[in-house]
């Protein structure tokens, strides 16, 4: 939350230094930009999501069926399937498998 707090307030700084110009398009860009940089920090980013995402909870790690061809992602030696926040909370290093892609495994066993 640190960073995203931090790269708002400095794109709304430099928005904001475009508001100081003398050009009323940059003006009015300035502002603009400005605005809704601190609106999406403050309240998206700061209440909205993580208000959403706790009303989610499991949900919010749901994975469509057409996007199964997506490399899956596991945290340690365990691919079983454990859901992200068990996964989350093994302090693991995370792991990319691959060969879970019917592709891939296929374009593997050709070399």
């Amino acid at each position: 939350a640190r960073q995203i707090t931090s790269a708002a307030v400095i794109m709304v700084l430099v928005f904001g230094a475009f508001a100081t110009s003398g050009i009323m398009i940059f003006k009015q860009m300035g502002v603009g930009l400005g605005v809704a940089i601190l609106l999406d920090a403050t309240l998206i980013r700061g209440v909205l999501l993580p208000a959403t995402m706790k009303l989610l909870g499991e949900r919010n790690w749901y994975l469509p069926s057409w996007l199964q061809w997506l490399p899956q992602v596991s945290h340690g030696e365990n691919t079983t399937g454990t859901s992200a926040p068990e996964a989350i909370a093994s302090d693991e290093e995370p792991v990319i498998d691959w060969t879970t892609s019917g592709k891939k495994e296929k374009e593997l066993e050709r070399v």
